[in-house]
């Protein structure tokens, strides 16, 4: 990495976390409140998927509930009774259980602490070129161009 130091091993609870919260716009980032990501992936410089250490605070979603068409998605809880929000429904997870999430499969998803603890969980993530994501519940959808995510309204406009 352009001759920067990369650590062999690290505690994960350790890693700083990261610096920008959130990549949506508002007035969806402020919905974010409470989730805290340490970028395990960049850390080492992972560039075909990363994996973030999360925490989400009681009462804080994992993320607006989502779906992508290229990028496959994988939880794995460590601690905590998150409840898991499909398309589906919803199912209570704890500590050991995993979800995945197939690209294109237009599956919405997202996790919500409605308890009053602390959970934590791994997630990884490829980092498909062209990828784009779809919001059913907001009027968001999202397009990843160049490593950046592009947020627009349901009809192209910008925020």
């Amino acid at each position: 990495m352009n001759g920067q130091y990369i650590p062999v091993a690290v505690m994960a609870t350790q890693v700083a976390l990261r610096t920008k919260p959130s990549t949506y716009p508002e007035p969806f980032a402020s919905r974010m409140a409470g989730r805290e990501k340490r970028p395990l992936g960049d850390l080492f410089g992972l560039s075909n998927f990363g994996i973030n250490l999360t925490k989400l605070l009681p009462g804080a979603g994992s993320a607006l509930r989502h779906a992508h068409s290229k990028q496959d998605e994988f939880i794995y809880i460590l601690h905590g009774h998150p409840v898991l929000v499909t398309d589906a429904g919803e199912t209570q997870l704890s500590p050991g259980m995993c979800a995945g999430f197939k690209a294109g499969t237009g599956n919405a998803h997202q996790l919500l602490n409605r308890t009053n603890e602390d959970v934590h969980y791994l997630e990884v993530g490829d980092r498909s070129a062209g990828d784009s994501a779809v919001y059913p519940d907001d009027d968001l959808q999202a397009a990843f161009v160049d490593g950046n995510w592009l947020f627009t309204h349901k009809d192209g406009s910008p925020y």
